[in-house]
């Protein structure tokens, strides 16, 4: 198999409000290559942790990510690339201090991007990853 998705959903039923049809995952793995969905503030049950908290959010976010590279055979120590958006400048010292404890010592590639706004008002911050599976 070229790849594999993880966690499918259908964006009717994650954001039953905004009228969406989109059949979409959490992960794709395509070889050793590992995508994984922007993770923000939210449990895999869509409870929001830590509203109005950014740091209380990326904690959340990088549990998620964590969860999400063991299904697909990864760990955070195998992470190249990491995007973080945030919907305030203001956010990013406390964002990035617990992304930075989460991936201590692995020193992937970063971008940071100020966004007007993510798919819910309560998200402060949404980060996605790429990973790789060791050979």
């Amino acid at each position: 198999m070229a790849h594999e998705r993880l966690r499918k959903f259908n964006t009717r039923d994650t954001y039953p409000d905004q009228n969406l049809d989109n059949d979409l995952c959490q992960v794709v793995r395509a070889g050793n290559i590992v995508f994984v969905r922007g993770q923000v503030g939210s449990d895999f049950d869509g409870n929001a942790i830590g509203i109005g908290d950014p740091a209380a959010q990326a904690d959340q976010a990088m549990s998620n990510v964590e969860q999400l590279l063991r299904e697909a055979g990864s760990e955070l120590d195998h992470i190249c690339r990491t995007v973080i958006y945030l919907t305030d400048r203001a956010y990013r010292d406390d964002v990035y201090r617990v992304v930075g404890r989460w991936l201590k010592g692995v020193h992937p590639v970063s971008t940071g991007i100020i966004v007007d706004g993510l798919a819910r008002p309560e998200w402060l911050m949404e980060i996605e990853v790429t990973a790789v599976v060791p050979e």
